[in-house]
């Protein structure tokens, strides 16, 4: 293990927080954690969220607040608000106010609280709730006014510690980098309809009137069958 890693784990570790452990964070809403921002990433929970809270239509966020690119190691769409300006501010910010306070994406809404999991390397498919880590990450702003516990700060958005999503989104993210991998090799063809529609099931196609977890769980099923439908032809 390199140095580098070697000290994000040790950092990892020294600030780990258990669910109803205490940190001390006060919000002054000064909007320095919504400026020069280029990670603010989205995942299908979050862009459901976000269109039920604005009244839109996921494709109508996309195109109003969002960018999407390959990842580079995963080979997968990645959505992320698009940062606007000089300062590179996040596009919902509207007054140094979040204006989707209620249902601000989920990195937002974790911080100063980080997040990550603790499985065993290459035992993707064992993992559970119980294997998530959070962690106090030095903000930068705010002020130590307020004590919190990591289950609490969560619950102000309606998440929990043991996101069961979470654990599903990370599995999701691991099989599909796996198989989109190896089909690029396989095809050897342009990806950009691939990528595209991948995008949209994922991302995209969500009624804001029905449930979102039934949904997410079918767009699953249709992404499988398409990789396997493309490997197949693939290898013709």
């Amino acid at each position: 293990m390199n140095a580098r890693k070697k000290n994000i784990l040790n950092k990892f570790e020294n600030n780990r927080l258990g669910p109803d452990e205490p940190f001390k964070f006060h919000c002054t809403m000064c909007g320095k954690c919504c400026i020069n921002k280029e990670d603010l990433l989205l995942n299908p929970r979050d862009m459901y969220n976000l269109a039920k809270e604005l009244g839109m239509t996921p494709h109508e966020v996309m195109n109003t607040y969002c960018e999407t690119y390959i990842g580079g190691d995963s080979r997968l769409p990645v959505l992320r608000l698009k940062p606007r300006g000089k300062i590179r501010r996040c596009p919902l910010l509207k007054d140094r106010k979040c204006s989707v306070h209620n249902a601000k994406p989920t990195v937002c809404a974790l911080f100063p609280i980080g997040r990550g999991i603790a499985g065993e390397k290459g035992n993707i498919h064992s993992l559970t709730v119980k294997d998530i880590r959070h962690f106090f990450s030095e903000p930068g702003c705010g002020d130590d006014s307020e004590t919190h516990t990591v289950r609490e700060w969560l619950g102000e958005f309606g998440l929990s510690p043991e996101d069961e999503f979470f654990i599903k989104w990370q599995k999701c993210l691991f099989e599909l980098s796996m198989c989109f991998c190896r089909l690029e090799k396989k095809l050897g063809a342009d990806m950009g309809p691939i990528w595209s529609l991948t995008g949209s099931i994922l991302y995209l196609m969500y009624d804001i009137e029905k449930p979102f977890e039934p949904q997410f769980s079918a767009h699953l099923g249709e992404l499988h069958k398409l990789i396997s439908e493309l490997a197949e032809e693939g290898g013709k």
